[in-house]
């Protein structure tokens, strides 16, 4: 996640690219959208799987696409938005969304995914038939 709270964080720290979208729009379709405001780039074609949906420990329910496709993360390019910081400082900032995004291995991704995202890892391996490759996080 990207914006000064989370510079000089690691463990459970990441995310995996989400938002908001309307009760009556479809979520693959804002799913696709919020990838391509978050990543800077569209979301990769491909067969797009359903994961469910999750209840964040804020009370947020997300719901969760995954896709197999040839993504290079390094192309990154973040959008931006403005925030007070340090916070009562009257310092208006703009910051990025997101400050990195990598392919890493299971066992590295349970350990730096914010804890209530752990289950769509779980979600995620129960729908890969082996775990050879990495996650996008």
């Amino acid at each position: 996640m990207g914006g000064p709270f989370w510079a000089r964080k690691d463990a459970r720290a990441w995310s995996i690219p989400k938002g908001e979208y309307l009760e009556d729009e479809d979520p693959l379709v804002a799913a696709r959208r919020e990838f391509a405001e978050e990543i800077g780039t569209a979301a990769p074609p491909g067969d797009y799987n359903h994961l469910g949906t999750f209840r964040q420990p804020s009370g947020k329910i997300i719901t969760v696409f995954a896709a197999e496709a040839d993504f290079r993360p390094e192309q990154i390019v973040s959008n931006t938005f403005p925030l007070e910081w340090p916070k009562g400082s009257g310092t208006i900032g703009d910051f990025p969304e997101i400050d990195d995004a990598r392919w890493i291995g299971e066992s590295e991704a349970r350990t730096k995914l914010v804890k209530g995202q752990v289950p769509i890892l779980d979600a995620l391996i129960q729908l890969l038939p082996e775990r050879s490759g990495g996650v996008v996080i």
